[in-house]
């Protein structure tokens, strides 16, 4: 008898086996999958599109043919002809399993949207922008000294503002003539700079008279899971709209090396995922403009910041190589270009930056974060990590500054997890556990109040509670150990062994209820322990490379760590020491930066200056590549206990005091009850 088809939907990762002829949505619903419908499934409302992906997916184990979903059918061409359909998208309620399938749920098919937190930092940075504007005089045309209207808008900005221009862009050579006419020769032009000391300045537009508005740059953070965009103006450095969006390369892979698989196992796969990704930040570039109730064709420099294998993908470079040692970039230099050789719709000569790439797996996002956080120029040792699906890790001082690229997987952001989601309204992102009674209390985003406060049940009752997300995950795992839950191995106890109802036998080992909403017909929230074995590999992962570039210095500690990444801005300090995702530091010495590389992007658009700065800045950092280093994988052994089985946390160990349990009981679930043997940290 055959085994009925594996449907796998991104990006909650939440997979499934249904029989053939079982709608889309009705298997979303079983799984628990967050996906929009109104209208009863009789393809009306179309909330729930979904998006199929075909060919051979490694990651998860199964090759999607074309036939994979029942085809396309009247009442889909119905809504296309008198609404549309994107390309590629299915009506959830209408397409039926036929095989293996992987489906992505768009953002606007999800009743509770991602809630993208790579908002823009404070920062005060000193305004030197590409892009400026000069309102100049214009000399008439003379027919006894003929010279053209371009030529004498360039003598003007020279007399007048000495700003030596080469050339006008296209689209400007259209519009002078009638702007000049239409001012009495009196025009304001937006000039670029030209970006790098052997260009020479370009009049990108021209506008009659005195233009009274303002011209606008945009720094996008290309994240794996998410993209972020901050739209500013030019002449105040003022963010005036934030916005972002989940990356539409997720339901390729969720993590780098599938979506390098992808690109390998599937002939025009890259193309597929370049085209992807473009799609998507010209969607994102429409929704921060309207945000800002601006023109995008007053979005004249665009800078990028991304990890390498984005960074090769959104500019149409298959990351082949990227798969494989030597991990050759294409070109790890700052990329200058224009808007339209990427297909993004901004101005008709927007300009576009890309800060350099410092080795194969650490990227132009970790140079942001230095030009951000400037270990450089620390007189104290400093770690910097950037916590998302691929960390960034920069450690050193004024003297050096290694870096380096640890894949910790899609966990941190919710997936791989039972219970798991992405941080959306109703999900999980605070948790303590009373080491005493074992009860946990939680906070939910888009709740200010905790689950064991009055009110509580009344404020969520428009989101109820869906699930638990990366920074919730983190506590529970934590609180579960200094609980006493959990032993360092990973391995949750027993009720007998715990005092606690709320530890559940599932399977062959236990799992930790966090809140059962089932009577209510809402989902039961548990922590299993393939749960906790996520979790250990990504932190051991970011743990393993921390460690590794302090070996590089000779140094056991660092003076301070900071915490960067959309992600990392939400980790509470002490939870993060708790499951030893970084070294031993004073929690008064480990900070947030928030999202240092989007501030470093801002950094870069806002200040032209600093784009010289950090492409010299790049070139002393010293790349340390951790797949090939023989000690990673030590280190990486010895980060899988809680908080490590090697280091022993002293600082830790001064402010919390861990329960010396061991639930490893050779099979028996319900023998021991506490102490079994020591282990260190």
């Amino acid at each position: 008898m055959s085994k009925d088809p594996l449907v796998v939907f991104t990006p909650s990762g939440k997979r499934g086996n249904f029989p053939v002829g079982t709608p889309v949505l009705t298997a979303a619903r079983q799984l628990g999958v967050d996906l929009d419908s109104v209208c009863g499934g009789r393809g009306i409302c179309s909330k729930c599109q979904i998006t199929p992906s075909y060919g051979e997916f490694s990651k998860h184990g199964v090759t999607v043919e074309d036939n994979a979903l029942s085809a396309w059918n009247a009442v889909e061409q119905r809504y296309d002809d008198k609404r549309g359909l994107m390309k590629g998208r299915r009506l959830g309620c209408q397409a039926t399993v036929q095989g293996d399938v992987v489906i992505d749920v768009p953002p606007e098919s999800q009743v509770h949207k991602q809630v993208v937190r790579k908002r823009a930092e404070a920062r005060d940075i000193t305004m030197n922008p590409t892009v400026r504007l000069y309102y100049i005089e214009v000399e008439e045309p003379d027919m006894h000294a003929p010279t053209g209207d371009l030529e004498r808008m360039a003598t003007a900005l020279k007399e007048q503002w000495d700003v030596d221009v080469s050339r006008a862009h296209p689209n400007v050579l259209r519009e002078l003539q009638p702007a000049l006419r239409k001012g009495n020769w009196k025009v304001t032009v937006a000039v670029h700079d030209g970006g790098r000391e052997t260009a020479r300045p370009s009049i990108m537009q021209v506008w009659a008279g005195y233009y009274e508005g303002s011209v606008y740059g945009v720094a996008v953070d290309l994240g794996s899971t998410t993209i972020a965009a901050h739209l500013c103006d030019l002449q105040t450095g003022e963010v005036v709209a934030s916005s972002g969006l989940m990356n539409p390369q997720i339901r390729f892979g969720e993590d780098l090396m599938s979506r390098v698989s992808y690109s390998m196992m599937n002939p025009g796969g890259a193309d597929e995922m370049t085209a992807s990704v473009r799609e998507g930040m010209n969607a994102l570039f429409t929704q921060i403009a309207s945000e800002a109730e601006i023109d995008k064709a007053l979005i004249m420099d665009c800078v990028f910041v991304c990890n390498p294998v984005m960074h090769h993908l959104f500019l149409g470079i298959d990351p082949f190589e990227l798969g494989q040692a030597p991990f050759a970039l294409a070109t790890s230099d700052a990329l200058r270009l224009e808007a339209r050789d990427l297909d993004l719709v901004l101005h008709p000569s927007a300009q576009v930056y890309f800060l350099p790439c410092i080795a194969g797996h650490v990227g132009a996002d970790a140079a942001a974060v230095a030009l951000s956080e400037a270990p450089d120029k620390s007189e104290d040792l400093v770690l910097v990590v950037d916590v998302g699906t691929n960390a960034e890790i920069l450690l050193g001082n004024k003297d050096k500054v290694l870096a380096c690229s640890s894949p910790t997987g899609p966990a941190f952001e919710g997936a791989q997890i039972t219970s798991g989601q992405r941080a959306a309204p109703g999900a999980i992102e605070r948790v303590e556990i009373d080491p005493a009674s074992k009860e946990p209390r939680f906070r939910v985003i888009g709740c200010d109040l905790w689950s064991d406060e009055a009110g509580f049940d009344a404020a969520i009752a428009t989101t109820g509670i869906t699930g638990i997300c990366g920074s919730g995950i983190i506590e529970a795992v934590a609180e579960m150990r200094m609980a006493g839950l959990l032993d360092a191995s990973g391995l949750i106890g027993s009720a007998a062994q715990t005092g606690s109802e709320r530890c559940i036998a599932d399977g062959r080992t236990n799992s930790y209820v966090m809140w059962d909403g089932t009577a209510n017909g809402s989902p039961k929230i548990t922590v299993t322990n393939p749960d906790i074995r996520a979790i250990q590999m990504a932190k051991a992962a970011l743990y393993s490379g921390a460690r590794l570039l302090m070996d590089k210095l000779g140094v056991d500690t660092v003076d301070r760590v900071v915490l960067a990444g959309a992600f990392g801005a939400h980790i509470s300090p002490k939870h993060a020491m708790v499951l030893g995702m970084i070294p031993d530091c004073a929690l008064d010495k480990v900070t947030s930066a928030g999202n240092a590389a989007g501030t470093g992007a801002r950094i870069a658009l806002l200040n032209v200056e600093a784009r010289g700065e950090i492409e010299a800045t790049v070139r002393n950092i010293l790349k340390v590549e951790t797949a090939v280093e023989p000690r990673f994988q030590e280190h990486f052994v010895n980060a899988s206990a809680i908080p490590n089985s090697a280091e022993p946390f002293p600082i830790l160990a001064s402010v919390v005091s861990l329960p010396d349990v061991s639930f490893n009981t050779g099979g028996d679930g319900e023998s021991g009850g506490g102490r079994r043997r020591r282990r260190r940290g």
